[in-house]
């Protein structure tokens, strides 16, 4: 389960939502239909995805229970990413929203002030709360890891093709791996940084052929999630 208390898990939702804000304040109009590391998103395309999810923490955050949790900050992500027909719509859908947004300030307006109040919301959970989210219940403060991870991962597709932008939070980066690290039932090498175990964990970069071959059968488990 999770060691870190439910105030610092909201310091994590809220330096990686600061880190993508200032990425996006950044770009510029033509900036925003740059590719992203995200299969078939734009820029604008995943700044609408991260507001939808930060909404969707929002809501969680809003939506207490008493019933036990069935996910923690590690198995939430365990079934991510296995289902391609479900992953392909979702791709549609959000494609489909963003091109709502003629004005890439509206957009980008649009994932600051659902930021901000999702860190509003997170600042001030109560401790040890339990909510729902997506068909599952989890603690506070396991929700606001899984915010934070994913706002984190979809910081390093958001630069992927844009250089000279600064990357994402090196709290956020060490929140990942130590859930990618859960996930996998061992330590990365000692030679794979944060950012690239964050890469390499969510398929996000292929696992070099040398690595491949130390890890063994142990390299057949990556990605973890996507």
């Amino acid at each position: 389960m999770t060691s870190r208390n439910t105030s610092t898990r909201a310091d994590l939702v809220r330096d990686a939502c600061t880190a993508f804000a200032a990425v996006l304040d950044g770009l510029g109009d033509d900036d925003s239909w740059a590719p992203t590391g995200c299969r078939g998103w734009s820029v604008r395309d995943l700044a609408h995805h991260c507001a939808a999810d930060a909404v969707r923490g929002l809501v969680a955050l809003h939506t207490p229970t008493t019933a036990r949790p069935d996910r923690d900050a590690a198995t939430y992500w365990a079934d991510r990413g296995t289902d391609p027909a479900a992953a392909a719509e979702d791709r549609r859908r959000t494609r489909a929203a963003a091109s709502l947004y003629p004005d890439w300030e509206e957009l980008r307006g649009h994932y600051r002030e659902s930021a901000r109040a999702l860190v509003h919301a997170a600042e001030r959970c109560r401790p040890g709360g339990t909510v729902r989210t997506q068909g599952h219940v989890l603690r506070v403060d396991d929700l606001l890891s899984t915010l934070a991870v994913e706002a984190t991962v979809h910081h390093l597709d958001l630069i992927e093709h844009l250089e000279g932008c600064p990357g994402p939070a090196v709290d956020g980066l060490a929140e990942v791996r130590r859930v990618l690290t859960e996930l996998w039932e061992r330590e990365p090498p000692e030679h794979w940084s944060d950012e690239h175990f964050a890469r390499v964990g969510t398929g996000r970069a292929a696992l070099p052929a040398q690595d491949r071959v130390q890890l063994g059968a142990e390299a057949d488990l990556l990605p973890l999630f996507s």
